[in-house]
């Protein structure tokens, strides 16, 4: 599907200053995904270019961002208060990019972790649901759900898309907490692991695991309307 791509900077916080973001607009398009990074990569990396790419071709639309201390090359990692305050800032920053388009937020591993602490906090303004691409719900070999406590604060919808390998969301865990929590929706990836890499002999599925993302987001949103 056509599109058009605009890279911009935006203000994260008074103190960290601008961040860059990429706006990936599809002809045609209703939604808009703002997409935060993993901890240890960042906007660009084949992972998030992949999801946009992916989604993209569905006619949804993405807004990828950085966290400030990516912005400024990797090391230590921002405060709890300042990755919030950037998720914050990245939705006021895309609904200004694309105010024709409803907006939808989350990211991959540490992004969607960050956008749902944000919306767990304070309500996302105009953004009608958050997508998980690997959340993280616990360190490799160190399964538990500490990390879901504030789930159940947030009141807008919820999509997990998660692999079946995926080490850092135990299926035995992730699947029983998503039943508890209102307006969810488990989808998972068979043998996607936390990367998105498959097990192509294995894989019941010929599907390209991102083009199933794709789809699958695209379907939700139907629901959302």
């Amino acid at each position: 599907m056509p599109h058009k791509t605009k890279a911009g900077k935006f203000l994260a916080t008074a103190e960290k200053g601008n961040v860059s973001s990429l706006l990936v607009h599809p002809d045609g398009a209703e939604w808009l995904l703002i997409l935060g990074h993993g901890a240890s990569t960042n906007m660009r990396h084949r992972t998030l270019e992949a999801i946009a790419e992916a989604m993209a071709a569905v006619g949804i639309g993405t807004f990828r961002y950085q966290f400030p201390y990516m912005e400024r090359g990797g090391g230590g990692r921002d405060s709890q208060a300042v990755s919030l305050a950037t998720v914050h800032a990245a939705v006021a920053a895309a609904h200004k990019a694309a105010p024709d388009l409803k907006l939808l937020a989350g990211g991959h591993s540490f992004g969607g972790r960050m956008t749902s602490l944000a919306a767990a906090e304070t309500a996302l303004e105009e953004v009608s649901g958050l997508v998980y691409f690997s959340f993280p719900l616990h360190q490799p070999g160190k399964p538990n759900i500490d990390r879901a406590a504030h789930l159940g604060d947030i009141k807008i919808p919820m999509l997990f898309l998660s692999g079946t390998r995926d080490t850092m969301a135990e299926l035995d865990l992730l699947q029983p907490l998503c039943k508890k929590l209102r307006k969810t929706k488990l989808h998972l990836l068979d043998t996607a692991d936390h990367g998105f890499k498959t097990l192509k002999r294995s894989r019941q599925s010929d599907e390209d695991v991102f083009d199933e993302m794709a789809r699958v987001t695209r379907e939700w949103t139907a629901k959302l309307k």
